[in-house]
């Protein structure tokens, strides 16, 4: 039924930190963000070749997909693609939540379809799996993926797809250097043998594997990222630092050293981008190649660490 593929990028720009209001305590990252700034960033974004924007209703409450959508009018739909998702969890009661939810991101991004609609957790496969079916059909959604979902539920959603000729075209999960399971549980082999892309969010632990940070500098106050991460920076450094050393011999930088160990993974990063720069960063992790070595030594050190970065909202794999 389907021929058109979905067009996988090298990386994908997220947009969860969009959804701060800039208020000190009133978000997850602490971000001060200026549609200006995000416009720039865009703009360095597009003309970079990175064109796959992911957000979420539930980024922000919408505020994410608001800010998103006025930023894209400056181009044409067809220059780029749009993932955002369905969330069990703030379902309303009506006849079909899916679809409800679905107008209300397409009225706050100001287009008509989507090119990646997810099911955003697994909360009743089953219930909510069957209606992606009548979006795509109707065109509003032209691919899906499902987030959050261990094996099992993958192999179920792809069935009650399957039935209908379509199939889940897409895996998003929380995968990096500190958080594997996606590969421990098989989930990364999986989508390899079916050729189903796998998008890795939190790819930079929310900025804890930059190496910007450390217990003298670090997170922002106030923010929830530094409630989770703030005390673990010291059992970060042997390997941020490791992150710095390979990418000081390559021109990168650490982060850039990260999402590139996701890409030799064979995994589609999202990483967040608020400023100009993180696109730079982007480009030179593009560019950057690991040995086996390299990944073997990061994936040690991230062991040595021993620090546990499950999500409040995720399953254990």
């Amino acid at each position: 039924m389907r021929t058109d593929n979905l067009k996988t990028p090298t990386v994908a720009l997220g947009t969860w930190a969009w959804g701060d209001s800039g208020e000190t305590g009133n978000g997850y990252f602490g971000s001060h963000l200026t549609q200006a700034g995000l416009e720039e960033a865009a703009d360095k974004a597009h003309a970079a070749g990175f064109t796959l924007w992911d957000t979420a209703l539930v980024y922000g409450m919408g505020r994410s997909e608001t800010v998103l959508g006025e930023v894209l009018k400056r181009y044409a739909r067809s220059g780029y693609q749009l993932s955002t998702k369905f969330n069990p969890r703030i379902a309303r009661t009506s006849d079909d939540p899916v679809a409800d939810m679905l107008q209300q991101s397409l009225a706050n991004l100001g287009t008509d379809y989507i090119d990646l609609y997810w099911i955003h957790n697994p909360a009743d496969v089953p219930r909510w799996t069957p209606h992606l079916i009548p979006l795509l059909k109707s065109g509003k959604v032209k691919h899906v993926g499902v987030s959050n979902h261990n094996l099992s539920e993958i192999k179920l959603a792809d069935q009650i797809l399957g039935e209908a000729g379509f199939r889940v075209e897409a895996v998003q999960n929380h995968y990096s250097l500190l958080y594997r399971s996606s590969e421990q549980a098989g989930i990364l082999d999986y989508c390899r043998n079916q050729g189903i892309p796998f998008f890795a969010y939190m790819v930079l632990e929310q900025g804890a594997l930059t190496g910007r940070y450390s217990p003298e500098n670090p997170l922002p106050e106030g923010s929830s990222r530094a409630e989770i991460y703030n005390g673990m920076l010291a059992q970060l450094k042997a390997l941020t630092d490791k992150l710095a050393s390979i990418g000081l011999s390559q021109g990168a930088a650490a982060p850039d050293v990260a999402t590139a160990w996701a890409m030799a993974k064979g995994t589609t990063p999202i990483v967040g981008v608020t400023k100009p720069h993180h696109v730079d960063g982007l480009a030179r992790a593009s560019s950057i190649t690991l040995t086996s070595d390299d990944i073997a030594e990061l994936e040690a050190l991230a062991d040595a660490a021993n620090v546990n970065t499950r999500g409040f909202w995720e399953q254990e794999m």
